[in-house]
C-alpha cells in the first residue's frame, strides 16, 4: 500500500499498478551515478525522487555507482557523491554497490548472449559500424562479422577478455536487427577493449561492458523493481527489456524483472546542467572550481548556502512529469527562502556603512540591547547587541533630501534603530565632492524598545545598525546567476546559434568589506544567517575563520530578477 508522503504522479501511478497486479510485492528503486564528476541540481532532482519513492512504499533504494568507464572515474568522484547524497538527508544503509563489483556476472551473462546465438564479435572499427549503422530513415548494413559461429565468437571473446587484442581490434556486440526503426536495437556494442587501469579494479580486466549493457543488469542483480531513469533513456529502454528478458531465458535471472520508468530531466532557467558544459566552466577559470558557490553542483550550493530542506520543497513544488520543460530558476531560489526562512537565525550587518554620532549618549558607555534571534521562534532566545556613541548605519538608510515618501533618516526626522532607540537627526558632515561623511543625532532615552511607554513614538521607519567600536570586518561574497539569459546559448532572433559562455554574467560575483555583528564573525564555518532587510548568508565552508570572516550570499529576500528584467 502506497502512503501520502508524496504527491500522486504517473509514476506513482504506476507503481500502484504493479503492486495491485502482484508484479512485485515491494518497492526497490536506485540512485545509480558515474563517478566521473560532481553532482548537479539534477542529479538532486533524481536523488529525491528515487529515495522518496522507496519511503513512500515502505521499500529501499540503492546507491549505486555504474563505473564501467575507467577512462574518466575516480575514487576522488565516488567519495564526494556519497558525501552529497547523505547531504541532502538521504540513507542508502547497507546498499550501496558498484557496477565493477559485477564485471564477472556481465562477462558471463556476454557468453549467455553469445552461446544463445545473439551476440558477436564484430572486428570492424568503429567508422566503420558507424557507416552500416543506417539513419533513423534507412535500415542498417548486417556487419560482414555478423555471421560467425558461436564457437568463433566464445574463442574471441576469451581472448578479448586475456588482452591478445589491442584497444578497438573487436567489440561484442548484441545481435538484434540491423532493420529495426529504434536505430538503438540495430546491434548495440557491448562490450569494448579498453587496456585502461580501473579505480577499483586495477589492471584486472581490458574489457569493459557499455553503460547500457550493465544497468539492466546491475538493476536485476540487486532487485530493483523500478528502475528510474531521464527521458534521454526513453528509446534505450527497448533494448534495457530485451537484454533482461534474453538472460530470463537463459536461466541468470528470474521473473518479475525490472521495469524501467521515464520521467522529464531538470532544466533550470539562467543556469547550465550539463556536465560537458560544467567542465568548460571550470577549465577556462570562469569559476574557481567544482565547489564555486556559483555552480549548480551540489556541493557549490552547499557552499552558497542553499539547504538540503530547500532542494526537497523545489523537488515537490516542480513535481514529476514525462514532458520536458523549463522550470525559471526564481522557483528554486523561492524553495530556498521558504526553507532557509525557517532554519536561519538572523543576524545584522551593515553592508554599506556611514557613520552616526549620537550627540547626547555618553562617549564612554555601553547599553545592551537584547534582540532575538528569530522574531518568529520566541523558542531562540535572544542575545545582546551592544549599543554606544558611534554607529554605523547603512548609507542609503540616510537621505540630505529625501524624495516624497522616504522613510528612513534625512535632517531633522525621526527613525528607530531596530531594537533600540528612536533618534532623530540634527544634521550631517560631507566631503568637498558632497560625499556624506557623518550623520549626527540625538537618541530619545524614553524611547527604548520593549520598555514602558515607548510605543507612544510613531515614527516613520526603522533601521538597523552596529556599534562602531564592536563591529567586526567581513568579506561579503555576493553571488549572482550564472548567465544573462534564461536560456544560455540560445539561438538569438534571427535564428544564428551563440556558444552558451556568451551569455556568461561578468558580475556573478561581487566581493566587497562589511561590517558584522562580533556573534557572527566568531561562528562556525557553514552558519546559515538572514541578515536583516539585505537576505540569507552563509559563513564559508572553507574560507571563514575567526579574525578574517567571510560570507556568501545565498539568495535576497525577494526576487530581483524577473523575465522583464532579462538583458
Amino acid at each position: 500500500m502506497s502512503t501520502p508522503l508524496l504527491p500522486s504522479n504517473f509514476i506513482r501511478n504506476a507503481i500502484d499498478e504493479d503492486l495491485a497486479a502482484g508484479r512485485y510485492s515491494h518497492v526497490v528503486t536506485r540512485f545509480p551515478p558515474e563517478p566521473n564528476g560532481y553532482l548537479h541540481f539534477g542529479h538532486a532532482k533524481s536523488i529525491l525522487l528515487n529515495f522518496g519513492l522507496a519511503k513512500a512504499y515502505g521499500g529501499r533504494c540503492h546507491l549505486r555507482f555504474d563505473d564501467t568507464n575507467p577512462e574518466t572515474e575516480s575514487e576522488e568522484y565516488a567519495r564526494a557523491i556519497e558525501e552529497a547524497v547523505a547531504w541532502l538527508g538521504c540513507d542508502w544503509g547497507d546498499h550501496c554497490y558498484y557496477a565493477s563489483d559485477f564485471f564477472e556476472t556481465m562477462y558471463r551473462c556476454a557468453v549467455a548472449l553469445i552461446e544463445r546465438g545473439l551476440a558477436y564479435v564484430d572486428s570492424q572499427t568503429a567508422e566503420e559500424i558507424r557507416a552500416r549503422r543506417g539513419t533513423l530513415t534507412e535500415p542498417g548494413e548486417n556487419s560482414p562479422y555478423r555471421d560467425r559461429s558461436i564457437a568463433e565468437n566464445l574463442d574471441l571473446f576469451a581472448r578479448m577478455r586475456a588482452g591478445e587484442f589491442p584497444d578497438g581490434a573487436h567489440v561484442l556486440r548484441a545481435k538484434i536487427d540491423m532493420a529495426h526503426p529504434n536505430i538503438n536495437l540495430r546491434d548495440p556494442v557491448i562490450y569494448r577493449i579498453r587496456h585502461l587501469a580501473h579505480y577499483r579494479q586495477g589492471t584486472r580486466w581490458c574489457i569493459y561492458p557499455t553503460y547500457t549493457f550493465a544497468h539492466p543488469i546491475e538493476d536485476a542483480i540487486e532487485g530493483v523493481t523500478h528502475s528510474i531513469c531521464t527521458l534521454e533513456f526513453e528509446d534505450q529502454r527497448p533494448f534495457y527489456e530485451w537484454l533482461l528478458e534474453a538472460l530470463a531465458d537463459a536461466g541468470i535471472f528470474q521473473r518479475p524483472l525490472p521495469r524501467q520508468i521515464e520521467f522529464a530531466r531538470l532544466n533550470l532557467t539562467y543556469t547550465v546542467l550539463s556536465k560537458r558544459k560544467l567542465i568548460e566552466l571550470v577549465e577556462r577559470g570562469l569559476v574557481s572550481g567544482w565547489d564555486d558557490p556559483r555552480m549548480p553542483t551540489l556541493i557549490g550550493g552547499r557552499r552558497r548556502g542553499y539547504c538540503p530542506e530547500g532542494f526537497r520543497i523545489f523537488a515537490d513544488r516542480i513535481g514529476v512529469a514525462k514532458a520536458d520543460s523549463w522550470i525559471d530558476y526564481e522557483v528554486f531560489e523561492e524553495a530556498q527562502r521558504d526553507a532557509l526562512n525557517e532554519i536561519a537565525v538572523r543576524r545584522l550587518a551593515v553592508l554599506d556603512p556611514l557613520e552616526l554620532i549620537l550627540t547626547n549618549f555618553p562617549a564612554d558607555q555601553i547599553e545592551w540591547c537584547a534582540v532575538p534571534n528569530h522574531p518568529q521562534k520566541p523558542e531562540w532566545g535572544t542575545r545582546n547587541l551592544p549599543f554606544t556613541h558611534r554607529l554605523f548605519i547603512e548609507r542609503d538608510d540616510y537621505h540630505p533630501n529625501p524624495p516624497p515618501g522616504y522613510k528612513r533618516l534625512s535632517p531633522g526626522g525621526e527613525v528607530r534603530l531596530r531594537y533600540a532607540y528612536i533618534i532623530r537627526c540634527t544634521g550631517h558632515e560631507q566631503d568637498a565632492s558632497g560625499r556624506i561623511t557623518r550623520v549626527y543625532a540625538e537618541y530619545l532615552p524614553d524611547s527604548k524598545s520593549g520598555t514602558a511607554g515607548a510605543d507612544r513614538y510613531k515614527p516613520k521607519g526603522a533601521i538597523h545598525w552596529l556599534s562602531a567600536e564592536h563591529a567586526v570586518e567581513a568579506e561579503l561574497r555576493a553571488y549572482d546567476r550564472l548567465f544573462i539569459f534564461p536560456i544560455p546559448g540560445a539561438a538569438d532572433e534571427s535564428g544564428k546559434e551563440r556558444h552558451f559562455l556568451d551569455d556568461f554574467n561578468p558580475n556573478s560575483l561581487v566581493i566587497s568589506r562589511i561590517f558584522i555583528e562580533p556573534e557572527l564573525a566568531a561562528a562556525p564555518p557553514e552558519t546559515r544567517v538572514q541578515l536583516e532587510r539585505h537576505g540569507y548568508f552563509i559563513t564559508d565552508r572553507y574560507d571563514h575563520a575567526p579574525g578574517r570572516p567571510v560570507l556568501n550570499r545565498t539568495v535576497s529576500l525577494k526576487a530581483s530578477w524577473s523575465a522583464k528584467e532579462t538583458p
